[in-house]
């Protein structure tokens, strides 16, 4: 009798795929690479900001006796959060400033508040003199007016080391290399000479290692310009670089006038947030520390 049952199909050999192009395989290496410098970028702004944190959690954990880490750490990020600072920024206030007397309800008796600064020369209309990302968001915003280009960053110095506390126009790979710099680039030794460092071409400039000219350049920067953010008694507290799309020729000396005014307009701003909103922000952890509201 004959077997009426539908023959199978014969089994095919898997049709092989198109062996990727050079160019195809060269992209994904290059996508695998960038990738792999994000992840080293972000570890390494971890890596500086947790023994900042760490040392705070600490000094708080005796000092009120909490139960662990995670008391010290939920305690110090309520209190940034109440005052809009960054957390590792209020934990760096914590391990440089005396503590408070033992049994005392208030961290700084007797102290008196300064009045704001005027912040009319950065041209932004009305701002909340207490709200740092708004100020430093508005100084950025003037300096890049004045320069004439669209990216940029602001760096606040903290124990010795410039932490990116603002940008515009700038790609994640640079803004994560640059989130803590210490060393030899326009904007360090902007700081370190407390004048405005012009890198007129960065591909030729010398003052960059390898590494940071690549991601400088990456970003679409081919010149940038530094300018120091100086208070009154001269102390350099950050600074503020414009980025360029290409090479420098120098800037007026009517602009180079603006951006000193800036720089002094702003470097006396953070010393008045840094003696006036910081502190206040201490003083309101403590309270916290105590069981307040």
């Amino acid at each position: 009798m004959t077997d009426m049952r539908p023959v199978p199909p014969p089994e095919e050999e898997p049709v092989a795929s198109t062996p990727a192009s050079a160019e195809e395989e060269a992209e994904r290496l290059r996508s695998t690479a960038e990738r792999l410098r994000g992840q080293v970028s972000e570890l390494a702004v971890q890596l500086q900001a947790r023994p900042r944190v760490a040392l705070a959690e600490g000094i708080l954990i005796e000092r009120y006796q909490l139960a662990d880490r995670q008391d010290a750490f939920d305690l110090l990020r309520q209190a940034s959060q109440r005052a809009n600072i960054k957390l590792h920024q209020l934990a760096a206030a914590v391990a440089r400033t005396p503590g408070p007397r033992p049994g005392a309800e208030v961290w700084f008796p007797g102290r008196i508040h300064q009045p704001g600064r005027n912040l009319a020369p950065l041209a932004a209309g009305t701002l909340d003199p207490t709200n740092q990302g708004e100020v430093l968001g508005a100084a950025l915003r003037r300096v890049l007016d004045l320069t004439g280009t669209d990216m940029g960053n602001v760096q606040l110095l903290e124990d010795g080391v410039l932490r990116m506390a603002k940008h515009a126009g700038l790609p994640q790979q640079f803004t994560d290399h640059f989130a803590f710099v210490e060393g030899a680039t326009s904007c360090s030794r902007a700081a370190t000479a407390s004048r405005q460092v012009t890198v007129k071409d960065v591909a030729s400039s010398a003052g960059f290692d390898d590494e940071s000219r690549r991601v400088i350049l990456m970003a679409g920067s081919r010149g940038c310009h530094s300018v120091p953010l100086v208070d009154d008694a001269n102390t350099v507290h950050g600074v503020i670089s414009s980025h360029h799309a290409r090479p420098l020729i120098g800037f007026t000396q009517a602009q180079l006038r603006e951006l000193h005014q800036t720089s002094r307009t702003i470097g006396g701003w953070i010393k008045w947030h840094q003696e006036t909103v910081l502190l206040d922000a201490l003083e309101d952890l403590h309270r916290l520390a105590l069981g307040g509201e």
